[in-house]
């Protein structure tokens, strides 16, 4: 049995008295005009004469329902095409920026950090003689991005021909949101080395975004615990260690000078691009591992250039193969014999911010760092101190999130920027 909507027995339409017609015949389906045939006396007849609305057993009720208006199926199949060609679109969408090909990405745009093509800012932009603020210097590197951050910032790349180490590599760096704030429109940014662990080449992993690190400046600096930091993050050795040989960030004889290339050539391309800070106050190194190694022996080999360094696990003398040979090289480039001369000729003031995991691979590492701030450490003109992270590995994982709490303060205490 059929039903109307609502529950309701379906009840057929007839006009009283009438009996609906086949569309092409009589009542009894005969073409008109043929007489009707007829069944011998008390034989029941083979074939009985259907009403069309009984029909409804073998087709069911939905044949009993009015047919859908042209205008309307032709309307749902535009929209069932239209969600479809969306869907697509979308799914093609995604693999394309996947794939890094525009315009479905900004990948490989070119960033200028506000700066004109040319480089070095406007005349009438020039600070006042006495300003803190270094203007850039240009001429203006051509920076790639690499990504885009939810805030709009860019992390961008050059490869960078150093004319005083002759190395050529690539340097990614960053800038804070607030680089571009009217705001600090005319105002020196301090900038921070950021040195990686490992090979260091032919990457630098403070680049990406999956450690947080441009992510956590952002947010130590809206919670007052870190200044707002341009982000230099230079290769740190010319080539891969695979064969267990690094550069100690050093100017090994007869080797690329890598530690030039740390503390002049990288400095020179961020004074040329970004408003810096014109003295050392707005200058510091970071870096895990061997990155931290490099980045507390410049600072104590040029106090005069940089203020301060967070160093997360690192070596504490040089202990590349490559020295070979080189005794007196090596000594010129160790930690210990820097700090010593520095604390026996009162040289400036240097800030040392040493962080630890208590489960390093290493086992050697937090007791070396522990002797070294014991000995050399809050002595005539170099501060340090240690974090110990407890349960904290041997990784940039771990480092990343403590450094808020303590070495990034510790640094930005003495640090200046933004400076006008």
């Amino acid at each position: 049995m059929s039903y109307a909507p609502d529950g309701q027995q379906y009840q057929p339409y007839r006009p009283e008295g009438q009996i609906p017609q086949p569309p092409h015949g009589d009542q009894y389906g005969r073409p008109y005009g043929q007489q009707p045939h007829r069944q011998p006396q008390g034989q029941q007849a083979q074939y009985a004469p259907q009403d069309p609305y009984e029909q409804t057993a073998r087709y069911g009720p939905q044949d009993l329902l009015p047919e859908e208006p042209p205008r309307r199926r032709k309307g749902r199949r535009w929209l069932i095409a239209g969600a479809s060609v969306l869907a697509l679109a979308g799914i093609a969408a995604l693999v394309l920026n996947h794939y890094e090909i525009p315009p479905f990405t900004d990948k490989g745009s070119a960033v200028s950090f506000g700066q004109s093509p040319a480089g070095g800012g406007k005349k009438d932009d020039a600070p006042p003689p006495n300003s803190k603020m270094l203007m850039p210097t240009g001429p203006a590197a051509e920076f790639k991005n690499t990504m885009t951050l939810p805030d709009g910032t860019h992390v961008a790349v050059t490869t960078l021909d150093g004319k005083k180490s002759g190395f050529k590599g690539k340097v990614w760096v960053w800038a804070p949101k607030e680089y571009n704030d009217p705001k600090f429109a005319k105002s020196g940014f301090p900038v921070l080395i950021a040195l990686p662990g490992g090979a260091g080449y032919p990457s630098n992993y403070w680049m990406g975004t999956d450690l947080g690190l441009q992510k956590s400046i952002s947010k130590w600096y809206a919670e007052g615990k870190s200044k707002p930091f341009i982000l230099a993050m230079p290769v740190l050795n010319p080539g891969p260690d695979d064969k267990g040989v690094y550069w100690d960030g050093s100017d090994i004889p007869g080797q690329p000078k890598m530690g030039t290339w740390l503390t002049e050539d990288v400095p020179d391309l961020m004074k040329a691009n970004f408003r810096t800070v014109k003295s050392r106050d707005g200058w510091a190194f970071m870096g895990s591992s061997t990155g931290g190694f490099a980045g507390l022996k410049a600072v104590l080999k040029h106090p005069d250039k940089f203020k301060a360094v967070i160093a997360s696990g690192p070596d504490i003398v040089p202990d590349s193969s490559l020295w070979k040979g080189h005794d007196k090289e090596k000594a010129e480039n160790n930690p210990e014999l820097l700090a010593k001369h520095l604390i026996d000729t009162k040289g400036p003031e240097v800030y040392l911010a040493f962080q630890v995991g208590d489960n390093e691979s290493n086992k050697k590492t937090l007791p070396d760092v522990q002797k070294f701030v014991a000995t050399y450490g809050n002595k005539g003109p170099i501060h340090a101190e240690l974090k110990v992270i407890p349960g904290g590995q041997h990784n940039a994982k771990t480092y990343v999130p403590n450094m808020g709490e303590g070495p990034v303060q510790f640094i930005s205490k003495v640090m200046e920027g933004p400076v006008e």
